[in-house]
């Protein structure tokens, strides 16, 4: 409020005190200004960072394999320019010191071997006849082209003289697609092209037609929703294997879906339930289920985890918490979302608090990294010797820093993420079997998001389910070691032909995978 020279007092005393809380006001209007102001710069920063910059929190592996790509041609070209112009074989120069295979290739590849004798045996000294004392044996890895082929069923019929009308034939086998081209062998072949490698089904249509097969696109979709239809029977047992267990992960991701009624997309939801008792040793296969959704709703996990009972590892998203509330499951919640938080404010430019809270989580990791593939038990009594000290000084460390930072600033609610959770941040801390984060699920999300990247979006709501079907066996399978082509043709195969709904178990991939060599020897 400005004040007239009449309205001001003659008491030099009050005068003063009058100057003094003017000055404060405009002191705190200052300060408020000036923390805005850095919040608006932070958001800004960030929005650059993650418009223009890296949003990975270490070095992209991708963008270092490319580059090591580079730098690969770039040596094979300068030595092959040397041999040309030294005219001296690669053999005969100094080998360099770069990364290269070592080893042989492996055993069950085929061999055509290739016999480079002398033409004359006699001794070029006395002419006597020379003998054998030994070879040199060279391999090199040669690939053939993927080749199609035809498979031709012939199935005679066989007619009675003397019975009129009397036609015999052995019965068609059954096929994937009634009446259609594709082998099961084949279609495996498009799917994994899809999910796996993440070729979306026009450029596949490409690839063929180089090979003189005109498929259409629409030909391919029709042959990979009828091969998620007979794989749902299965993807909803693995979902229910994944229900019984006592400890998951929980993600989710958008799942772009084409709405044609508003000639637009909409944003879906894959949800992925992981199971990965690797770290601990624990003797349940790793795998992974999707389940699509076309929204974001509570409701949904806890319609995918009807029945679960157990630890349940996520990231902050409130929706999980309804489970929690219901009493069926226990949330663990997720380290790397916490360090996430600060190493944004860091990143964003000079951020001591952020700095120093990245270091002491650093410090937790690299507990956790010491004990990984330890058993449970071994795990529990390291992290209570050794990380939850630390955790506990953090927790007071926290504390002390919300206190001393503005309420509205980006560190306040960087540190409020984190206690808000902590009951849930520090569950691990008690259970050798739970993960500091949720890393194993988000690694499972990468897939999915590669496939959004190149395919863009599904088709429809029934796309996006035969998306989260095909996806879930063909990640399990990778996370199982076992090859997802050789995997699903056998499986679609053996589904095509009738496999018995209550024997659905020895299809899932680790017990495929178990039971493959008992079938060979057969």
């Amino acid at each position: 409020m400005k004040l007239d020279a009449d309205d001001l007092p003659t008491d030099p005393e009050t005068l003063r005190a009058l100057i003094i809380a003017e000055r404060v006001q405009h002191a705190e209007k200052i300060a408020r200004v000036e923390s805005e102001r850095d919040r608006l710069r932070a958001i800004i920063r960030e929005l650059q960072r993650h418009r223009f910059g890296r949003r990975s929190e270490r070095l992209d592996p991708d963008q270092l394999a490319l580059a090591l790509e580079d730098l690969e041609q770039l040596l094979a070209a300068a030595e092959a320019e040397e041999a040309r112009t030294t005219g001296k074989p690669a053999t005969e120069r100094p080998k360099t010191r770069r990364k290269t295979n070592r080893g042989d290739l492996p055993a069950h590849l085929p061999r055509i071997e290739t016999l480079i004798d002398i033409a004359d045996r006699a001794c070029p000294c006395c002419a006597k006849e020379m003998h054998r004392i030994g070879e040199d044996v060279a391999e090199r890895l040669d690939m053939i082209p993927a080749q199609f082929r035809v498979l031709v069923v012939r199935r005679p019929k066989y007619a009675c003289r003397s019975c009129q009308g009397t036609v015999v034939q052995a019965p068609a086998p059954s096929r994937l697609i009634e009446g259609g081209l594709p082998t099961e062998a084949l279609v495996a072949h498009v799917v994994v092209g899809k999910y796996a490698d993440h070729l979306p089904l026009y450029r596949q249509a490409q690839i063929y037609t180089r090979q003189g097969i005109a498929l259409d696109r629409s030909t391919l979709a029709d042959w990979v929703g009828r091969a998620a239809w007979f794989l749902r029977p299965l993807h909803e047992r693995l979902l229910e294997t994944l229900r019984r267990s006592t400890k998951l992960f929980a993600d989710e991701t958008t799942a772009p879906v084409l709405d044609p009624g508003r000639g637009r997309t909409k944003t879906g939801q894959l949800w992925a339930y992981a199971r990965d008792d690797r770290p601990w040793g624990g003797p349940a296969p790793p795998a992974v289920a999707y389940v699509y959704a076309p929204d974001r709703k509570a409701e949904r996990p806890m319609a995918h985890l009807q029945g679960f009972r157990g630890v349940l590892q996520v990231d902050g998203y409130a929706g999980y918490r309804t489970l929690a509330e219901a009493g069926q499951v226990q949330l663990a919640f997720c380290w790397a979302h916490v360090r996430r938080r600060f190493y944004e404010i860091a990143q964003s430019g000079a951020a001591p608090i952020a700095t120093a809270a990245l270091a002491r989580i650093a410090e937790i990791y690299a507990i956790e990294a010491g004990i990984r593939g330890q058993s449970a038990e071994a795990r529990h009594a390291i992290r209570q010797e050794k990380t939850r000290p630390l955790i506990d000084g953090l927790k007071t460390w926290l504390d002390a820093q919300l206190a001393a930072v503005s309420q509205k600033s980006a560190m306040a609610e960087a540190i409020r993420y984190a206690l808000v959770r902590w009951s849930g941040l520090i569950r691990f801390l008690d259970d050798g079997r739970i993960e500091i984060d949720s890393n194993p699920v988000e690694r499972t999300i990468r897939p999915i998001a590669l496939n959004r990247k190149n395919a863009l979006f599904a088709g429809s709501d029934g796309g996006g389910e035969h998306w989260a079907i095909l996806a879930s066996l063909i990640e399990s399978c990778k996370l199982n070691a076992v090859d997802p082509q050789a995997y699903l043709a056998e499986v679609l195969a053996r589904l095509v032909a009738g496999h018995p709904a209550n024997s659905l178990d020895d299809l899932l991939p680790w017990q495929w995978a178990a039971n493959r060599p008992i079938q060979r020897a057969a």
